[in-house]
């Protein structure tokens, strides 16, 4: 009769490796949640601010002059906490990193939160500050329901697009010295 020999890795199979708290929530994470939180304050402070202050007085901050300060926040933001959280700024960016795998899926409540905290109370300081200006920011509609689902994926798709190639391309240039100013 034949018997059939057992390795030892039979008789004392180890569970696969489960993935630690530390891996997940790493030491530095509170300080990423909060620079996403002071990130994304800037980003609606900057942006509705002026945009705020656009629609009642245009002698003080011209159209252009509001979506340049947009821009420029967003550029200033990416430079001061990019290399803490990422600088997403925004659950949409938060979540398609995740979909794609360049951002872990137990952090994005995290994420989530902190960006709403700063878009929150970015409003909640607008109101505060700008408070006899009506209809802060807002804009009167005009167009077709459909005209405006197509510009938000246009907007959407054009952001998502410059943001997955800048943060995930292999290629690009990271070394950012060369844009540096001397002092």
């Amino acid at each position: 009769m034949a018997t059939t020999e057992v390795s030892p890795m039979d008789q004392n199979p180890t569970p696969p490796k489960q993935p630690s708290f530390q891996q997940h929530y790493p030491p530095d994470f509170p300080r990423k949640v909060f620079a996403e939180t002071i990130a994304t304050y800037l980003l609606v402070f900057v942006t509705c601010g002026s945009a705020a202050i656009c629609s009642v007085d245009e002698h003080k901050i011209s159209r252009l002059g509001a979506s340049v300060a947009g821009g420029l926040i967003v550029t200033v933001m990416i430079y001061a906490v990019g290399h803490v959280s990422g600088a997403h700024m925004n659950p949409a960016v938060t979540l398609a990193f995740a979909a794609v795998r360049h951002f872990p899926w137990k952090q994005v409540p995290f994420y989530g939160a902190a960006q709403l905290t700063g878009a929150i109370s970015a409003s909640f300081t607008l109101r505060v500050l700008l408070h006899p200006i009506k209809h802060a920011g807002t804009t009167s509609p005009s167009g077709s329901d459909l005209q405006a689902v197509i510009m938000e994926i246009v907007v959407t798709f054009s952001m998502m697009f410059i943001t997955s190639a800048v943060a995930t391309d292999t290629k690009a240039c990271r070394n950012t010295d060369q844009y540096q100013v001397d002092q």
